[in-house]
C-alpha cells in the first residue's frame, strides 16, 4: 500500500465510528465496491473518497482533501442534498432518499450516516426518470408559481423560515442578514431555540405545536435574539406541512413600529395630562383671583396696622406667586394666551444672550452661532425669549462645574421620513434654535419623561419641573416641534423648531422633489450608527440612490466589517456611539485598515459643539441630524468626490 493510500485508509478510520473494525484488506473491499463513499469530517471537509466515487464524479477528488466539500464543490446553501446531511448530522440519524443531484447531473439513491467523527456519505447513480411528457396548462401554472415563491423568498423583507419538526432551521430567507445581522448560513442547521428570546420560548413553542394540530395559520408574536444580542420583536404567521413535514413561518420585523406606538402614547398621555393640568390651573387662577383681590382689600383696610399688615403681604405674595405657577401650568396645557407675531429668530437669540450673563454665572461660556438667511417665524416673542432662558438655566443646571453653552439658528426642512419616526410632527419649512452644553447629559429614563409636568431630578425644593414642560406646550402651541438630543457624558442638545412664515410666494416654491440624478450614485458605503431607526432611514435612502450599502451598529461591528468584506468607498458614521469607540477612533482604526479611506460623520450634535469637544480628523465633514434625502444625498457625493 502506496503512502497515499494508507493515508487515506488511515483517514477512512477516523471517519467511521470507533465501534467499527477494518479488516486488513478493507482498502481492495472499498475500492471495489460500485457505491461512491465519501467520508467527512465534523467541518464537512472531505477525508475519504473510493474509487467509484470518483467515476461516478467524473474528477479527481484526490485534489479536493482536507476541504470543504460545500466549498470545493460550490454546494449552495439551500441545496436539498446539503440540507438534509445538516439536519441529519444534527439529529444523529441515519437518511435515505433519493433525487436529482445538479452536482452529478444525475438522479442518485443516497444515505448519510453521521458518528461523533464526522459523516458518511453513500450514494449510487439510478436510471433518470422517464422522459417528460409535454407539460400541461396547469403545470406551466405550478412551475410559475414556483418560480414567483423563489423570487419572494429572496427578496422579501419579512424574515421567512423553513424550520423541520424538531426545531432546525432547514431554509432561512437573505432578509434574515438585515432584521437580525445573521447571514442565512449561520441559521441553517441550528435549532430555533438557540435564537428565540428566552422568556418567548414557551410561546414559541405552544404555537408550533398548534399549528402541527390544527393544520391551520397561526398568528403569534415573540422576540428573536439580534446578533448584537438586543431582543428584536417580530410578528409571526406559521404553518404546518403535513406532506413536508416542515413549519413554514413568516416574521415581519415590529422594532419601528414598537418605537412608533411608544411614541403615539407618550403624545397621548402628554395630551390627556396637559388637558387635566389645564383644567386645574383653570380652576385655580379662579381661586387665587379671589385670594389676590381680598388681599388687595384688607390691605388697604390694614395699611395702619403694623401686626396684620405684613401678614396680609406674605399672603398676597404667595398668592402672586401661585398666578405664576398657573401659568406655567397653562402654558404646558396650551391654553396660555400668545402674543404672536412675525419675528426674526436672530434678533430674540440676541435680546436673550444679554440677559445670561448674570443668570449663568462667569463658569458658564455661552458661544452664539446665527444663521445668515434665516427663515422669519410666527411666535410670541416674550414667550420664546422665556423658552430660551429657561432651557439655558437647564444647561446651568448640568454644569455644576462649569462648562460650553452654545446657541445657534439655522433653517431646517423636516421631511415625511422625519416625521414617519417622529408622530407629531408636520412636514415642513422650520426656523430652529439650538442650545447645546457639555453638561452630565440624561439617561433614556429620564428623557423619556423630561416634559412631564413636575417631573424633576433636581432636589425637593430647587426646581417645581413645570421648565420644560412649559417649553414643550409653547413650542406645540405654536405648531413646532421640540428634539432632545443627549448622551451620559457627553451633554444635551435640545431645538426649537417653529414653523417658517411665507413672506412671499416666491421664496416657497423651490423644488424639494426627487434628488437629482447626478446625486445618485454605485459606490459602497458603510453606515455606522447604535440608533437602528435612524440607520434604517439612511440605509434605505442610500440603497434607493444606487449605492451598496452596509450596516453595522457601532464601532467594533464596523471595525470586522471592514476586515473581511471587500471594497469600502465611504465611511459614514455618527460621531457619538457606544461600546467605547467614537466615530473618530473608528475612522483613524480603520484607516489603518485601509489607507486613505474616505469619510463622512453624522451627529445630533452641532458642528459647533463637536468642535469644542477638541479638533476633528482634518477635511472630515460633519452632516447634523435630522438630515433629508437631499442633504444626505448632497453630502455623500461631496464627500466621495472629495480629493483625498
Amino acid at each position: 500500500m502506496d503512502n497515499r493510500l494508507a493515508d487515506r485508509t488511515g483517514a477512512m478510520r477516523g471517519a467511521f465510528p470507533a465501534s467499527y473494525v477494518q479488516p486488513p484488506d478493507a482498502e481492495s473491499i472499498l475500492a471495489g465496491i460500485a457505491d461512491g463513499i465519501i467520508a467527512l469530517d465534523n467541518d464537512w471537509r472531505l477525508v475519504y473518497a473510493n474509487q467509484a466515487a470518483t467515476r461516478i464524479w467524473g474528477r479527481d477528488l484526490t485534489m479536493f482533501m482536507g476541504m470543504s466539500i460545500h466549498d470545493a464543490l460550490g454546494i449552495a446553501e439551500d441545496n436539498k442534498f446539503r440540507l438534509a446531511y445538516v439536519a441529519s448530522k444534527h439529529n444523529g440519524e441515519a437518511i435515505v432518499f433519493s433525487g436529482y443531484s445538479e452536482i452529478f447531473a444525475a438522479w442518485v439513491d443516497v444515505r448519510g450516516y453521521p458518528h461523533a467523527d464526522g459523516y458518511v456519505i453513500l450514494f449510487r447513480p439510478i436510471p433518470p426518470e422517464p422522459p417528460i411528457a409535454p407539460r400541461t396548462e396547469n403545470e406551466r401554472e405550478r412551475e410559475t408559481a414556483r418560480s414567483i415563491n423563489q423570487r419572494i423568498f429572496d427578496t422579501s423583507l419579512d424574515l421567512i423560515l423553513v424550520v423541520d419538526r424538531h426545531g432546525i432551521f432547514l431554509r432561512v430567507s437573505p432578509s434574515a442578514w438585515a432584521i437580525l445581522g445573521y447571514r442565512p448560513e449561520e441559521i441553517v442547521g441550528r435549532n430555533a431555540k438557540e435564537f428565540v428570546f428566552p422568556d418567548d420560548l414557551g410561546t414559541t413553542r405552544d404555537n408550533m405545536r398548534g399549528a402541527r394540530r390544527g393544520r391551520t395559520p397561526r398568528n403569534f408574536e415573540c422576540r428573536y435574539v439580534h446578533k448584537n444580542g438586543h431582543p428584536v420583536q417580530l410578528a409571526w404567521t406559521g404553518i404546518w406541512s403535513e406532506p413536508d413535514q416542515q413549519y413554514f413561518f413568516i416574521g415581519r420585523d415590529m422594532t419601528e413600529r414598537v418605537a412608533l406606538e411608544a411614541q403615539l402614547r407618550q403624545a397621548q398621555k402628554m395630551e390627556a395630562v396637559g388637558q387635566l393640568t389645564g383644567g386645574v390651573a383653570h380652576d385655580f387662577n379662579n381661586i387665587l383671583t379671589v385670594i389676590i383681590g381680598m388681599t388687595e382689600l384688607l390691605s388697604d383696610e390694614l395699611a395702619q396696622n403694623e401686626a396684620l399688615s405684613p401678614i396680609v403681604a406674605a399672603i398676597d405674595e404667595a398668592a402672586t406667586r401661585g398666578a405664576q405657577l398657573t401659568q406655567r401650568m397653562l402654558a404646558f396645557a396650551r391654553k396660555q394666551p400668545l402674543q404672536a407675531r412675525e419675528l426674526d429668530l436672530n434678533e430674540v437669540v440676541s435680546r436673550s444672550v444679554k440677559l445670561l450673563d448674570r443668570i449663568l454665572g462667569e463658569h458658564i461660556a455661552v458661544k452664539t452661532v446665527l444663521a445668515d438667511g434665516l427663515w422669519r417665524t410666527l411666535a410670541d416673542p416674550s414667550q420664546l425669549e422665556d423658552t430660551i432662558l429657561n432651557l439655558a438655566v437647564n444647561a446651568r443646571d448640568a454644569m455644576p462645574n462649569g462648562g460650553q453653552l452654545i446657541i445657534e439658528t439655522a433653517n431646517a426642512v423636516l421631511d415625511e421620513d422625519y416625521a414617519a419616526h417622529n408622530v407629531e410632527v408636520m412636514p415642513g419649512e422650520y426656523a430652529a434654535v439650538s442650545l447645546t452644553d457639555s453638561g452630565t447629559g440624561m439617561p433614556a429614563d429620564v428623557l423619556e419623561r423630561v416634559f412631564e409636568p413636575f417631573f424633576t431630578t433636581k432636589e425637593v425644593g430647587q426646581g417645581t419641573g413645570l421648565g420644560l414642560s412649559m417649553v414643550y406646550g409653547f413650542v406645540k402651541q405654536s405648531r413646532g416641534h421640540v428634539k432632545i438630543y443627549s448622551e451620559i457624558g457627553h451633554g444635551t442638545r435640545i431645538t426649537v423648531y417653529l414653523p417658517r412664515v411665507v413672506v412671499a410666494q416666491r421664496e416657497t416654491e423651490t423644488s424639494t422633489g426627487a434628488v437629482r440624478s447626478n446625486l445618485t450614485g454605485h459606490e459602497a458605503i458603510l453606515v455606522v450608527e447604535d440608533s437602528n431607526a435612524v440607520r434604517r432611514v439612511a440605509v434605505n435612502i442610500l440603497r434607493g440612490l444606487g449605492y451598496q450599502v452596509s450596516e453595522a451598529p457601532d464601532g467594533p461591528s464596523a471595525l470586522a466589517l471592514l476586515e473581511k468584506s471587500g471594497h469600502i468607498d465611504l465611511l459614514f458614521s455618527d460621531l457619538i456611539m457606544p461600546n467605547g469607540m467614537d466615530g473618530q477612533d473608528l475612522l483613524r482604526r480603520a484607516r489603518t485598515l485601509r489607507p486613505g479611506l474616505k469619510a463622512l460623520f453624522t451627529s445630533g450634535y452641532s458642528e459647533q459643539f463637536i468642535k469644542s469637544r477638541g479638533p476633528t480628523e482634518a477635511g472630515v465633514p460633519l452632516l447634523s441630524k435630522p438630515y433629508r434625502t437631499q442633504k444626505l444625498a448632497e453630502a455623500v457625493r461631496s464627500a466621495l468626490e472629495a480629493r483625498p
